[in-house]
């Protein structure tokens, strides 16, 4: 049997720390991007004369692209590598947020949103990528928590930062600025971050990382064992999985801020105030559940059996939450309720990614995790048009309670589907 370390080597924690330190970074600003037209919401269907339909359709043109692009960038990680993958688009969603800047039109808004979504689609599988390649498989939790929790810590920074900008210059400098910010972030991360190299390592940072499970070359398998991971049932369990959490996760990323001005009445900036705790919420969410993934797999019956019931909990925990979240009339208990909801859907997210790592075959982690991703952004793509056109005909309490069901069943197919790694 092999010999394992359990303390990490120091060259290894250097390259772990710098490593998650530029993704969360990275992720800090993506999430910055795709929030911003959430906060700017209401100025501009007013500027652009937008209904709340169109403006439904409006945040979900990302997600349509993005949930695309991840059946070819999975795979594109995993034979190019993370650097060039998630260098290139950072650039590509950049430029794309800064034109959104000089939107004057619906048709055009929705195009520079479909170039955003290409843009970020490498994000997360890259990080998924970066863990294996840097994480020994019994340690992908935590990791894998902390660039999660840049989501929701992107998200709450949004209403705080960009509020404030909009209302003192315009709802154009908030797409500018955080445009801006993702040029710089692609030159950091070309410069600094690199793959393992086996042939530079030491038996104890071959042992450490149980090198013998990761490649960071190019796997000889092509196509064909990509197209291979849809004849297994668990590849289907986490798409339909991941699409009913971040349906209702998406709900709110894209309609809280809306949600809190138009169906709650409170002013922009208790609503910006009011919908950054959720997502403060949330950033602790993914960090806790990250740490605690790693327990739990470890005491389980096999590690998959570990972070698929995690992920099962979480999602239901959003469904329970999200019920008196719609139905209450006080404000503070809605917002509360909907802080839990965020806690939970960022932990269920963390233990979806660190599931990806276990359930995928070594050479097909990014693979699996962006097909898992795939199936997420099509719930997160349905998510604003539904919510928007139910709002609009009825009011967002229906709207929320079908986010509850449809989290529910996402649930029901990580249970069911869910229950052993895919074979090499």
């Amino acid at each position: 049997m092999k010999k394992t370390y359990n303390e990490t080597p120091p060259r290894i924690l250097r390259r772990q720390q710098l490593s998650l330190v530029l993704l969360v970074v990275c992720g800090v600003i993506n999430y910055l991007d795709r929030a911003t037209l959430a906060v700017a919401n209401e100025y501009i269907r007013a500027d652009l004369g937008l209904s709340l339909g169109q403006m439904g359709l409006l945040l979900s043109a990302f997600s349509w692209s993005y949930a695309l692009c991840q059946l070819p960038v999975g795979a594109l990680v995993d034979k190019v590598g993370p650097r060039w993958l998630l260098g290139g688009g950072l650039v590509v969603w950049s430029l794309a947020q800064a034109a959104g800047g000089f939107a004057a039109t619906f048709g055009y808004f929705v195009l520079a949103r479909i170039a955003l979504g290409i843009g970020e689609a490498p994000q997360f599988p890259a990080a998924a990528r970066v863990v294996s390649n840097w994480f020994p498989a019994r340690a992908r939790g935590t990791p894998t928590g902390i660039y999660n929790s840049a989501s929701p810590l992107g998200v709450a920074l949004a209403p705080l930062v960009l509020a404030p900008l909009i209302i003192a210059t315009s709802w154009h400098w908030a797409f500018f600025i955080t445009g801006a910010m993702g040029l710089v972030a692609a030159v950091v991360w070309v410069a600094l971050y690199r793959d393992p190299v086996r042939a530079d390592m030491t038996a104890e940072e071959k042992a450490y990382l149980e090198v013998e499970e990761i490649s960071t070359a190019a796997p000889k398998a092509g196509f064909a064992s990509w197209l291979a991971l849809f004849r297994y049932r668990v590849t289907w369990g986490m798409m339909l999985g991941f699409f009913g959490s971040v349906y209702l996760n998406w709900v709110y990323l894209t309609w809280l801020p809306g949600y809190l001005r138009t169906e709650r009445h409170m002013d922009l900036a208790y609503a910006g105030l009011a919908a950054s705790v959720p997502f403060m919420c949330g950033f602790a969410g993914a960090l806790i559940a990250g740490w605690a993934s790693d327990r739990v797999a470890r005491a389980a019956a096999s590690p998959v059996t570990g972070r698929r019931n995690a992920v099962v909990v979480a999602t239901l925990g959003m469904v329970v939450f999200t019920i008196p979240a719609a139905l209450v009339d006080s404000n503070v208990v809605a917002v509360a309720c909907i802080s839990i909801v965020i806690f939970l859907a960022n932990a269920s997210s963390a233990c979806a990614w660190s599931l990806a790592t276990v359930a995928a075959p070594p050479s097909r982690v990014a693979s699996l995790g962006a097909l898992q991703n795939f199936g997420g952004f099509l719930g997160g793509a349905l998510a604003p048009i539904l919510t928007g056109y139910i709002a609009q005909t009825w009011s967002f309490v229906p709207a929320l309670l079908a986010g509850a069901g449809i989290a529910f069943m996402g649930a029901m197919s990580y249970l069911f589907l869910v229950t052993k790694p895919i074979p090499e």
